[in-house]
């Protein structure tokens, strides 16, 4: 990242971190709601704006992480974070593991199809058996604490330790893309037949990149869950899975930071056009309002929220660059 990206990550965690001190119960839900999602679309980032694998499945790692927080908790007493919260992350890590090694022995749309499958399979496996409590779902019996010091429990607490997660995962990615490794996966997205001829083995590279973005989508999952108290199958199915697409491609491939963007500007959008006070009786048809705001975004923003200061860079300098043109002209 340039010096201009760095400075603007800085300031929106700094500000991140001040909204406990400016607004109300409401928005501290809605903002730690919203860096569940970035660190989830973050998860999504590793693979396809990094690794140029286009997963559809996404959802089940984030759904067994939430499942796996209920499902490990005891019955009484809440759990310590120190084991629950690797716990879940293992069990998002194991499951991508084993998706990942049979999926990625495919390619292109055989590969999102095979992710789709699996997700399908996973969000059945919570709807119709008892495990998962069916379409009822699962209700959380206590929050995790840390001893004395930390109860997520309260809203302030869980938001403070969402921002400090999403912090964590934001730079171990952006050290993890600046290594060897990332850099192996770049090369991969833009050419892996290239990669295989200068002697990469790029199977090991996919696959770890699969299971690094599972747990990440599985930490995201485990922090849903403890923000609801509640999990259902909804967490699994393939609607939050394009979501999270969504939100990827609305901030920017290929940046991190497009991933935080992405998320704030998808959730921000649902809320507005959600909002009653606003567009009164037709905010019950929201989904056609927000579907054709991502449909001009895409359009007119080819390169997410991410490149706006870029295109008005250019086109800036086009009128520059034109208007030197016509003078030189008239002066000839």
């Amino acid at each position: 990242m340039d010096r201009s990206a760095v400075v603007f990550v800085i300031l929106t965690f700094l500000a991140l971190a001040l909204v406990p001190r400016v607004t109300g119960p409401f928005g501290i839900d809605l903002v730690t709601k919203i860096m569940i999602y970035a660190i989830f679309a973050l998860s999504l980032e590793l693979l396809v704006g990094s690794s140029g694998l286009v997963c559809f499945g996404q959802a089940a790692f984030f759904g067994i992480g939430a499942y796996a927080d209920v499902l490990l908790s005891p019955a009484s007493g809440a759990p310590s974070l120190l084991w629950i919260l690797p716990a879940c992350m293992l069990c998002a890590a194991g499951a991508a593991l084993l998706v990942g090694a049979l999926a990625l022995r495919t390619k292109g749309v055989y590969f999102i199809m095979v992710t789709l499958a699996f997700a399908q399979m996973a969000y059945y496996v919570a709807h119709d058996t008892p495990l998962g409590g069916g379409s009822d779902g699962i209700y959380l019996s206590a929050k995790p604490v840390l001893g004395a010091w930390l109860d997520l429990g309260q809203p302030v607490a869980l938001h403070g330790f969402t921002l400090g997660c999403q912090a964590a995962v934001f730079v171990f990615l952006a050290l993890l893309l600046r290594s060897r490794f990332g850099r192996a996966l770049a090369g991969i997205r833009v050419n892996e037949q290239r990669m295989r001829a200068t002697g990469f083995s790029t199977y090991p590279y996919k696959l770890a990149a699969f299971v690094i973005s599972g747990a990440i989508a599985g930490l995201a999952g485990f922090l849903f869950a403890v923000k609801d108290g509640f999990v259902n199958p909804e967490l699994l199915g393939w609607h939050l899975s394009a979501a999270v697409l969504i939100m990827a491609l609305l901030g920017g491939l290929g940046h991190l930071r497009g991933a935080l963007i992405g998320a704030f500007a998808f959730a921000l959008l649902q809320e507005f056009y959600q909002s009653e006070t606003i567009f009164g009786a037709f905010a019950k048809h929201w989904h056609l309002g927000f579907g054709l705001t991502i449909i001009a975004s895409v359009a007119l923003l080819p390169r997410g929220l991410v490149g706006v200061p870029g295109q008005l860079r250019e086109r800036l300098l086009g009128r520059v660059a034109r208007s030197q043109k016509e003078l030189q002209d008239e002066s000839c």
